[in-house]
């Protein structure tokens, strides 16, 4: 009889994966022992995977690479990556060891920005886009950064003003791009993006803002759709709407060159994810080379800003399960040693799903259970499939310690969880590990941050004496 959780998984999905396997009964994530990592550091524990950053870098820039060879585009790709999905300076340094670009979110990212010239890390080749609503500290680091002599620093016009503000503090010519306000789903709460300037206005707002301005070089048209980058017709149709807003432009302002789809792509957040990226780059390459070719303008210089593509597969969290409580005659609640609202926010503010699998006793008899954060709220917990109510782990057996791993959990959940500050019911925040390759490809690990003490948070609450 299968009653193994191993049989479980073989039943229910293809197993062992690119970046999952068994070693000893225990599960390895890209060939790290993960029970050697608890073993060493403990848990409640996250780490980063670095290599995993530059690995996707890498194959998105394969498939527009490829994308362009098999179209005969006369146009070049560019990656950037999206700040805001990690500010870390390790994953940073990574990304940026891929031949990369940036895009920023907000005023401090530009202090960043110059914290990686000094470090030489970038140059002034490296494009900046500058995308968000802007105001003036935002806008006084932008003009900052291009007085200073980046000029590849293009701010993304988000509404009317923003073109004035620039003007006020920039010395000189400069590049900008403007966004697109895309229209939203139809099950949407709102009809358009807040961000960003209507389809309808951007060729006025061109022609008496930019066209006769000799300061402004409009560059970039920037759009970006919401629900990300998905093979449906809500998808396509937007791209052909910004397609022909593009044309329009090309076609009275010659040097408007670039076109920027922002980011989207998918993660992988189940053991079941299909996504095929490459026919997606491949299509996309495809739609705007016959659009410009059936209008007879030039095609564009492509960027992406991928964010959550980048950083998002690299992360994991593990915790301990700590006990089992048996609340009816249906329900187990399995309690983990941390929190799921403060350690992964999005799994408690957009039932957000990450791949959640055991780390040891694979060969154990299963049962059918919910997750349970420490805080007393009754929002903290955990239910897999988005959410069917219940998920499938080895018999609780408290001789025997459960630990579980969430991974592809890199993007965001440290900045929304507001890493090394308060916690919802003071639960700590676990430490942090950062895990590499050496240059023989062992696996090396390094603590980046250790789990938060009373005393750091005392400090912040304001009961500790200066």
């Amino acid at each position: 009889m299968n009653t193994k959780y191993i049989d479980l998984i073989n039943q229910s999905f293809y197993f062992p994966q690119e970046e999952f396997k068994l070693e000893n009964n225990h599960l390895q994530f890209h060939d790290i022992d993960l029970k050697q990592l608890i073993e060493t550091y403990g848990a409640p524990l996250k780490f980063t995977y670095l290599p995993q950053i530059s690995n996707n870098i890498n194959r998105a820039k394969t498939w527009f690479d490829n994308a362009i060879k098999k179209h005969n585009y006369p146009a070049t790709y560019n990656y950037c990556y999206c700040t805001k999905s990690s500010h870390f300076k390790h994953v940073l340094n990574e990304a940026l060891k891929n031949d990369i670009h940036i895009e920023t979110s907000s005023a401090f990212d530009i202090d960043i920005v110059e914290s990686l010239k000094k470090a030489g890390k970038i140059t002034d080749k490296t494009y900046v886009i500058s995308n968000g609503f802007k105001r003036s500290q935002y806008v006084t680091n932008i003009a900052r950064l291009i007085n200073d002599g980046h000029k590849n620093c293009i701010p993304i016009i988000d509404n009317y003003e923003e073109l004035d503000l620039l003007s006020e503090e920039i010395k000189g010519k400069f590049k900008v791009g403007i966004r697109i306000a895309s229209e939203e789903e139809p099950k949407f709460e709102f009809y358009t993006s807040r961000l960003g300037i209507g389809y309808k206005n951007i060729v006025p707002f061109y022609k008496s803002q930019i066209q006769d301005n000799k300061k402004v070089e409009l560059k970039m048209l920037h759009f970006f759709i919401n629900t990300g980058i998905r093979d449906n017709a809500y998808y396509w149709n937007e791209l052909l709407k910004c397609l022909k807003v593009y044309i329009s432009l090309k076609k009275i302002c010659p040097t408007l060159d670039s076109l920027n789809i922002g980011g989207g792509f998918p993660i992988k957040n189940s053991l079941a994810f299909e996504f095929d990226y490459e026919y997606m780059v491949d299509e996309i390459i495809n739609q705007i080379k016959i659009a410009c070719d059936e209008a007879d303008v030039e095609v564009p210089h492509i960027f992406t800003e991928f964010g959550s593509f980048t950083v998002g597969e690299s992360g994991g969290a593990i915790y301990e399960v700590l006990y089992q409580k048996q609340q009816n005659d249906r329900e187990k609640w399995n309690m983990i040693n941390s929190s799921f609202i403060t350690t992964l926010p999005d799994t408690w503010a957009i039932n957000k799903r990450f791949i959640m699998l055991p780390v040891n006793r694979w060969n154990d008899s299963y049962e059918r259970v919910l997750l349970g954060g420490l805080t007393c709220d009754s929002d903290d917990y955990y239910n897999s499939e988005q959410h069917m109510n219940a998920i499938y782990l080895p018999k609780y057996n408290k001789e025997k310690p459960l630990y579980i791993g969430f991974f592809n959990t890199g993007a965001y959940q440290e900045t929304i969880g507001g890493f090394g500050g308060l916690q919802h019911c003071l639960i700590p925040s676990p430490k942090h590990i950062l895990i590499d390759k050496d240059n023989d490809g062992n696996i090396t690990t390094e603590l980046f941050s250790e789990q938060q003490k009373s005393e750091d948070l005392l400090k912040i609450l304001g009961y500790h004496e200066q």
